[in-house]
C-alpha cells in the first residue's frame, strides 16, 4: 500500500531544509528530505478499513463514502 490517501489524494512532497547552526544566511543548505502524510486507519461505513490522512479524517470525509 502507498503512502497516499486514496480520498484526497495526497502523497508524499520533498522539502528543503536547512542545517540550524547556519539558519540566519541560508548558506550551506543540509539537503533535502522526504515529507510523508499522516495516515491513520479508518472504518469506512459497510466497508472495509483504510488508510486516510487526519485531514480527510477531521473534515469526515470518511463517513460520506457510498460503496
Amino acid at each position: 500500500m502507498a503512502n497516499i490517501c486514496p480520498l484526497c489524494e495526497k502523497g508524499s512532497k520533498v522539502v528543503g531544509k536547512y542545517s540550524n547552526s547556519v539558519r540566519a544566511t541560508k548558506f550551506n543548505p543540509s539537503g533535502d528530505r522526504r515529507v510523508y502524510p499522516n495516515l491513520q486507519w479508518a472504518r469506512i461505513p459497510n466497508g472495509p478499513r483504510v488508510k486516510i490522512c487526519t485531514g480527510c479524517m477531521k473534515k469526515g470525509l470518511h463517513l460520506q463514502i457510498k460503496l
